[in-house]
C-alpha cells in the first residue's frame, strides 16, 4: 500500500474514533426553551449531537439498528435533553405496557438518560420517556441498579412523526444533587428499541452488563460552571379518611365493629446543601400502597416480603441492602408491625414520625440516618418502639465502598417490655472493579440485646454466637459468570424485630456457574448455555441439613421467548419437625433427612405480542413423597391503556398415609387500566385455598398534579367459597407537593 494511502487511511481512522469518543460539550441556551417535543429552539440546532449508538444487546460490537440523536443545554434552573429517535418500520407501533408512571423498563420501548453528577460511577440518577409521553425515574446506586421508587418534579413532550418520534425532557437542577460550580456530568444514554429487541447506547456497554452501568459513562462537560440551585425545600401535605367494617366469624356470635378515622399528615424533602437532604414524615399513611403478591408457602421459613411504603424506599443502598437476601440486618417492614397482647393478633401500629438524612459529604463519603417513632397503646399491651440506623460510607479503591452501619430498637414507655432492646454493629465492603469485571461484598454483624423487664442488662445468650458475616465474589465476563458465597450465623444472631434471617446457627456456601454462547448470525437464536449451582449447609457442629444441586440449560430467541429446563437433586434434614403441606397436618419426624431429584424448567414467550404468557414449574421428590408444582401468568395488553391478567400458583402434593395430601391453589386476576398519563385504576384479586382467604383490592389514583394524588381505595377479605366478608376498608388520601 501506498505511504499516501497508509497517511490517509490512518487520518481516517483517527478522525472516526474521535468522533464517536469525543467528550460532549454542552453550552447554554440564549432562549427560552418550550418543552413541547417539537425541538425548535435555536439552542437545539446549534447544540452537538450525540448519536453513532452502539448495542449493548443482542451483539455490542454492531450498530443501532434505528438512529438515535441527542442534544443537551441548560439555563439557570433547568438541565435539557432533546432526543430524536428515527424509526424505520413505522408501521409496527410501538411496544407500550400501559401510560401509567414508573413503568417497566424491559415491557416498553423508551430512551433513558443515565447522570453522574459526582463522578464516582455508583451513585446518581435516571430519567426515562416513552413514545406514549409516560416517564419514569428513579435513583441508581451500587453502580448500575435502579431504585425506581425515587419520585421527583421533572416534565417532559414527545412529538410523534411518521419517521421518528422525539422528546424534550426538562430536569430542574433542584432534583439533582452536585457539586457547587460543577463543569461536568457523567453521562450515558440508552434507548430500548423493545419491537427491534435492541438495547444501544451513546456509550458502548458489553453485552455481559446491564445497560445502566455507570463505569461505562461519559463525560458531558458544561461551557460554563453550572448555577447553584439554591434552597431545595418541598412540602408534600395530605389529608385522608377511612372507614373499616370488620364483620367477624359467621355464626360464632362476635359482633362487627365499625370504626370511621380521618387522618392529615405531612412530608418534607429539605436540601440541607446540594448533595445532603433531609426527608422528614409525620404521622404517615401508607394506605395507597399495594398489596402484597400471596404465595403459597411450602417452606419451613418465613417468607420476605418487600418493603412498598415510599418513605422506607427511597435511598434504599444506603439502608436496606447489607448483608444477602436471606440475612439483612435490617429490615424495615419490622417498623409498625406490633403484638397485640391482649388478643395475641400480630397489628399494624402508626407510625408518629420519621426522619432520614442521606446524601454526599465531600467526593468520597457518603452518610445515612434514618430515625422513626411508633404509637404506645396501653390499652392493647403495645410499648411505643424507636428504631435509629446509621450509617456511614467510604469510596476506596476507585469503585469500591467501605460501610458502617448501627441499628437500634429501644422501647418507649411504661410498659414491662418498654425498656427492652436490639442494638446492631456492623461493616461491609462492597467490590466493584473499573470495567464491572468483579464484584461483591464482606460483611461482618454483631447484635445486642436486653430482654426489659426494668433489667437493661445485656442478655447472657449475646455472649456466644450473636454475629454472623458472609462473602460474595462475582466475576462476569462476556461468556462466563461465575459466583462465590459463603455465609456464618451465630445461634443467637436474634435480629427478628430490626432485620430478617431465615434461621440461626448454620454455615452455607455457595458456588453458581453460567456459560452463555452468543451466536450473532443465527436468525432465530441470540444466546444459549448451561448453569448449575450447588448448596451446603450445615449446623455449627458440622452435621449436613440441606445440599441442593440443580443444573440446567438456558436459550434466548431473537423474537424475545426465553426458556430453559433443568434437574435437581436435594437432601434435606429435618432437625425439627415439619408438616411438608404446612397446614397443620402430620408432622415429619425430626432427626431423619429425605434425598429428593426431579426436573424443573421455565419459559417466557415473546413479550412484544399483545398476548402473553410466563410459565415455570418444577416436578418430582418432595420430602417423603412428590409434588408438581406449576406457577403461570397469562396477560393480555390493550396498548396503550393497560392490560388484565390471571396469575396461578398450584402445588399438588402427594404423601404416603398416614400423612397427608393437599392440592393447593392460588389465582390472582389482575386489571390494570390507565385511561390517561394521569389517571389509572388497578383491581387485584387473590384467591388462596392455603389461607383460606379470598381478597378484592382496587384502586383509582388521580395524579392531578406533579407528584401529587388522589387515592381511592378499596378492600375486603372473603371466607372462600360462600365469599362471606371478613372485613373490609374505603380509603380516600389527597396529597399535594409545595415547593417552598
Amino acid at each position: 500500500m501506498p505511504l499516501r494511502l497508509h497517511f490517509i487511511v490512518l487520518i481516517y481512522s483517527i478522525c472516526a474514533l474521535t468522533a464517536h469518543g469525543q467528550t460532549l460539550h454542552v453550552t447554554p441556551t440564549d432562549s427560552t426553551i418550550r418543552v413541547d417535543g417539537l425541538l425548535t429552539e435555536g439552542a437545539w440546532q446549534r447544540a452537538r449531537v450525540a448519536n453513532q449508538f452502539i448495542q449493548n444487546y443482542p451483539n455490542d460490537t454492531a450498530a443501532a439498528y434505528n438512529n438515535t440523536d441527542v442534544r443537551v443545554t441548560f439555563d439557570a434552573d433547568h438541565l435539557y435533553v432533546a432526543v430524536v429517535c428515527f424509526d424505520k418500520d413505522p408501521a409496527r407501533r410501538a411496544i407500550a405496557s400501559s401510560l401509567k408512571r414508573d413503568f417497566e423498563w424491559d415491557q416498553n420501548d423508551n430512551f433513558t438518560v443515565y447522570l453522574d453528577p459526582f463522578g464516582d460511577r455508583i451513585n446518581g440518577f435516571t430519567f426515562n420517556v416513552t413514545p406514549y409521553g409516560v416517564e419514569r425515574e428513579g435513583q441508581l446506586y451500587n453502580g448500575e441498579r435502579v431504585a425506581s421508587e425515587w419520585d421527583n418534579k421533572w416534565r417532559s413532550a414527545v412529538k410523534k412523526f411518521p419517521d421518528r418520534w422525539q422528546a424534550e425532557l426538562a430536569i430542574p437542577f433542584k432534583s439533582i444533587r452536585y457539586r457547587k460550580g460543577s463543569t461536568w456530568f457523567l453521562m450515558n444514554f440508552a434507548r430500548h428499541d423493545l419491537k427491534n429487541n435492541q438495547r444501544t447506547a451513546w456509550r458502548r456497554v458489553p453485552v455481559a452488563y446491564r445497560i445502566s452501568a455507570l463505569s461505562f459513562a461519559d463525560t458531558v462537560r458544561f461551557n460554563r460552571p453550572l448555577p447553584n440551585p439554591g434552597p431545595n425545600i418541598s412540602l408534600i401535605p395530605y389529608v385522608s379518611s377511612r372507614y373499616s367494617d370488620d364483620l367477624g366469624e359467621p355464626g360464632n356470635g362476635t359482633q362487627g365493629q365499625r370504626t370511621y378515622k380521618a387522618g392529615i399528615g405531612f412530608d418534607a424533602k429539605i436540601g440541607i446543601t446540594p448533595s445532603l437532604n433531609l426527608d422528614l414524615t409525620v404521622n404517615p399513611d401508607f394506605s395507597n400502597v399495594e398489596a402484597d403478591q400471596q404465595v403459597t408457602n411450602l417452606s419451613r421459613f418465613e417468607i420476605f416480603y418487600p418493603e412498598r411504603r415510599q418513605f422506607f424506599i427511597e435511598n434504599q443502598d444506603l439502608f436496606a441492602n447489607y448483608g444477602f437476601e436471606s440475612n439483612r440486618p435490617f429490615f424495615s417492614r419490622r417498623i409498625g408491625i406490633s403484638l397485640d397482647t391482649t388478643t395475641g393478633v400480630i397489628v399494624q401500629n402508626p407510625l408518629l414520625y420519621g426522619a432520614r438524612l442521606s446524601g454526599k459529604l465531600g467526593k468520597y463519603w457518603r452518610v445515612g440516618l434514618l430515625n422513626t417513632q411508633t404509637a404506645t397503646q396501653p390499652s392493647r399491651g403495645i410499648a411505643g418502639q424507636n428504631y435509629t440506623m446509621g450509617v456511614i460510607q467510604r469510596q476506596v479503591f476507585g469503585r469500591s465502598t467501605i460501610s458502617g452501619i448501627f441499628v437500634n430498637r429501644q422501647g418507649i414507655g411504661a410498659l414491662p417490655d418498654s425498656l427492652a432492646f436490639t442494638r446492631l454493629g456492623g461493616l461491609e465492603y462492597n467490590l466493584q472493579t473499573a470495567d464491572n469485571r468483579w464484584s461483591g461484598k464482606v460483611f461482618y454483624n454483631r447484635v445486642f440485646r436486653s430482654e426489659g423487664s426494668g433489667d437493661q442488662r445485656i442478655s447472657s445468650d449475646n455472649r456466644n454466637g450473636n454475629d454472623t458475616h458472609g462473602l460474595n465474589l462475582n466475576y462476569t465476563s462476556r461468556n462466563l459468570t461465575l459466583s462465590w458465597t459463603h455465609e456464618y450465623v451465630g445461634r443467637n444472631y436474634k435480629v427478628g424485630d430490626i432485620g430478617y434471617v431465615q434461621r440461626r446457627g448454620y454455615w452455607k456456601w455457595r458456588p453458581e456457574a453460567q456459560l452463555t454462547f452468543y451466536v450473532p448470525g443465527n436468525k432465530q437464536i441470540i444466546s444459549h448455555g448451561p448453569s448449575s449451582d450447588i448448596t451446603f449447609i450445615q449446623t455449627l457442629d458440622g452435621r449436613l441439613t440441606d445440599r441442593e444441586f440443580n443444573v440446567g440449560y438456558n436459550v434466548q430467541a431473537r423474537n424475545t421467548t426465553e426458556g430453559g429446563l433443568g434437574y435437581y437433586n436435594h437432601y434435606t434434614y429435618l432437625f425439627s419437625g415439619f408438616d411438608p403441606t404446612n397446614s397443620d397436618g402430620l408432622e415429619l419426624a425430626s432427626g431423619t433427612g429425605y434425598n429428593i431429584h426431579g426436573i424443573f424448567g421455565f419459559l417466557n414467550t415473546d413479550k412484544r405480542k399483545l398476548l402473553t404468557a410466563t410459565l415455570e414449574g418444577w416436578s418430582g421428590g418432595y420430602f417423603n413423597g412428590k409434588n408438581t408444582s406449576l406457577t403461570a401468568q397469562i396477560q393480555y395488553r390493550f396498548q396503550p391503556y393497560g392490560s388484565v391478567s390471571v396469575y396461578g400458583e398450584y402445588n399438588n402434593i402427594r404423601l404416603p398415609s398416614p400423612y397427608r395430601s393437599a392440592q393447593y391453589l392460588l389465582v390472582g386476576p389482575r386489571l390494570d387500566l390507565t385511561f390517561s398519563r394521569k389517571l389509572f385504576w388497578t383491581t387485584t384479586v387473590q384467591v388462596n385455598n392455603q389461607t383460606a382467604n379470598t381478597l378484592l383490592n382496587t384502586r383509582l389514583q388521580w395524579r392531578y398534579a406533579p407528584v401529587s394524588d388522589l387515592f381511592v381505595v378499596y378492600q375486603e377479605n372473603y371466607f372462600p367459597g360462600s365469599l362471606t366478608s371478613k372485613n373490609r376498608a374505603l380509603v380516600v388520601k389527597l396529597s399535594y407537593w409545595f415547593n417552598v
